[in-house]
């Protein structure tokens, strides 16, 4: 199953870039790929043979990665002894996690 990237995330992208900021609640801090780092990174940190079902598209500067599952809800992931079982749900659409960044202005 290939996980595909939302087009709300697509959007915030294209408006904002790749974001580094705080946000309310999880994950604290947020570092967005671009969408030409996502596939590279994705590849790099193994996540299809690691925690299949996630497409990471992000960093939280601690350790952590933020990943979609198929359904578009994010997630988090530990990227040390990164396994779907340690996945920690903390939004249900990217639109939800979105309105929690602080967008630089």
């Amino acid at each position: 199953m290939e996980i595909r990237i939302p087009p709300e995330y697509l959007e915030f992208i294209t408006l904002h870039g790749a974001v580094e900021s705080f946000t309310e609640g999880e994950p604290g801090y947020i570092e967005l790929w671009s969408l030409q780092d996502i596939v590279g990174n994705n590849e790099a940190i193994q996540i299809k043979q690691l925690a299949p079902g996630y497409l990471a598209f992000a960093g939280n500067g601690g350790g952590e990665i933020l990943a979609f599952n198929s359904q578009g809800e994010v997630f988090m992931l530990p990227l040390i002894g990164i396994e779907a079982r340690y996945a920690q749900k903390i939004a249900n659409t990217w639109n939800e996690l979105a309105g929690c960044i602080e967008v630089p202005t």
